[in-house]
């Protein structure tokens, strides 16, 4: 931008222009350049708790901190399953490392859906080479102020344990002698 100034003033006929004339182009591209703000401060504030909420989720997963984890969800049966297969990984699993990239939120009204790819690694001890594996998930949420998970589906990145129980070979039947 200065150097087609300055190529600007070189055809007018300025050969070399002043610090003052500098300055002024100074202060006007820096004066013409917009702010950032921001259009609908409620919607921004709103996807930041969203991202928050979902942050100390996944947080409290890898901290194994059941009260935490079991304060996010709204007491619905429903859910049941799922703080029944989390605390199974926090017995099974000594070290649990897992990441959350947002694909997209949908928001109507009081309704948030939440569309993650995770990936996480499942450790049983400091020895083990882990579980490793990757998902997407849709996970429900309810709530402007205060923000709970009210479902989720897909492939969840919470039951590692049965999973891993699921997909190992079970033992073949004895054979009598």
């Amino acid at each position: 931008m200065l150097y087609c100034t300055a190529m600007l003033f070189r055809r007018i006929g300025f050969s070399q222009p002043s610090s003052i004339v500098w300055i002024i182009v100074l202060a006007l591209v820096a004066g013409g350049c917009p702010s950032k703000t921001i259009r609908y401060p409620a919607e921004h504030e709103r996807l930041l708790r969203i991202d928050q909420v979902l942050e100390s989720l996944r947080s409290a997963y890898e901290r194994k901190d059941r009260s935490g984890f079991h304060a996010m969800l709204l007491p619905l049966d429903q859910l049941d399953e799922l703080k029944r297969q989390v605390d199974m990984d926090f017995e099974a699993f000594s070290t649990i490392s897992l990441e959350f990239q947002i694909e997209r939120v949908v928001i109507e009204k009081d309704d948030i859906d939440v569309f993650i790819h995770w990936q996480g690694t499942w450790k049983r001890d400091d020895h083990d080479m882990g579980i490793r594996q990757r998902g997407h998930a849709r996970l429900q949420w309810v709530g402007t102020q205060s923000i709970l998970l009210h479902s989720a589906q897909g492939d969840l990145p919470f039951g590692m344990k049965t999973k891993q129980m699921l997909s190992e070979p079970s033992s073949p039947p004895l054979q009598p002698r």
